[in-house]
């Protein structure tokens, strides 16, 4: 039956342990509008999908493999010992795909290989979930890939419900786009309430819903901390605009909290790969005893740069030009990677961990 037991997912363990959320036999073909919209109404003839994710997580199991098949469309499958951005793209050009769902990581990753079109590469779609890409991606996204990228939004709990989709609205540069069809998004408060536009809050989801999970596996302690009345929690924040687009401002523990500001590392992480110097980069607060939290930049350079103290106040001279003066990192530290969870996420609470100055 539909809520009927069908599948265990770990979760990446960004905030904790890895819990396992239980899902129902639903959860395939609920999962089908939200993959559908990102992917250009999926599917069309000629189409053939692939993904660099993992099928053990639900982004390549339930974004890509099982929707794929449901349709009869082709997957490309390959296995690799590391994702090689090189590789990637001659991969897709190769096998001829038409349709992918690529990681912020790993557009990340590619677009320090190229900056111009990779010859023979033809793809009708293109979506990015996981994290928040930002203005810069997309739009070298669109330039390099050939194609508007469509981001959406989910979680291993209740995946693919917020997406955008270039062929119905254009995209806002920094929102995940708008509710799927068939779930309720909204914006509330501690108390589950609503609240007004343009308000930060906890991004949530009326119960019931086609891909919400049925609960962690023995654990009912976590389920019940997960839901505040009919809405199941993401433990992410954002907000909700005036035309229904909703913002992705970080989790709840990745705010920074700095002279009375809440600050979202999402926004200094975009402006920080505008400069021409920055690979990859993760931004965290730590301990101020003026300021409760400051700003810590931990950056992985491009290859041939040396990280100097005057790039390091040159890269906070270009934040604190193009974002408020209390969202430049007051901290840089020049790191050879970033920790990161098995789908490509950022780990910031290792980042914390680091600690110090």
């Amino acid at each position: 039956a539909a809520d009927d037991p069908a599948v265990i997912i770990y979760t990446s363990g960004t905030t904790g342990d890895p819990k396992g959320a239980l899902h129902a036999h639903r959860v395939l073909l609920g999962h089908l509008p939200g993959v559908e919209m990102p992917q250009r109404f999926l599917p069309q003839p000629g189409d053939r999908y692939w993904t660099p994710a993992d099928w053990a997580w639900i982004g390549g199991l339930l974004d890509v493999l099982l929707p794929a098949l449901h349709h009869g469309v082709p997957v490309v499958s390959h296995r690799a010992k590391k994702f090689d951005p090189e590789a990637a793209f001659r991969l897709m050009a190769e096998q001829g795909v038409r349709n992918v769902f690529l990681p912020p990581t790993a557009m990340k990753l590619m677009r320090q290989t190229r900056t111009t079109p990779y010859p023979g590469l033809n793809l009708r779609s293109v979506g990015s979930g996981g994290e928040s890409l930002g203005a810069e991606m997309l739009a070298w996204g669109e330039a390099v890939l050939g194609v508007p990228v469509n981001e959406f939004y989910g979680q291993t709990e209740c995946n693919l419900v917020v997406s955008s989709c270039a062929d119905l609205f254009p995209a806002r540069p920094g929102a995940m786009g708008k509710p799927v069809p068939g779930h309720d998004v909204r914006i509330v408060d501690g108390e589950g309430l609503e609240v007004p536009d343009g308000t930060t809050g906890h991004i949530a989801v009326r119960r019931p819903d086609p891909v919400m999970f049925l609960g962690y596996w023995r654990n009912p302690e976590a389920t019940e901390k997960k839901f505040i009345g009919a809405w199941l929690i993401t433990g992410d924040l954002g907000r909700r605009d005036p035309d229904g687009f909703l913002w992705f401002v970080g989790r709840d523990d990745d705010v920074i909290t700095s002279s009375g500001y809440r600050i979202g590392p999402g926004e200094i992480e975009d402006c920080l790969l505008r400069h021409p110097a920055v690979a990859l980069c993760g931004v965290v607060g730590v301990p101020d005893p003026v300021r409760t939290e400051a700003v810590k930049a931990f950056i992985v350079l491009k290859d041939g740069v040396a990280g100097t103290p005057e790039l390091a106040r040159a890269i906070q001279d270009f934040v604190r030009t193009r974002l408020a003066a209390h969202e430049y990192p007051r901290h840089v530290a020049f790191v050879e990677e970033l920790p990161m969870t098995a789908t490509g996420k950022i780990i910031r609470r290792a980042l914390r961990e680091r600690g110090g100055v």
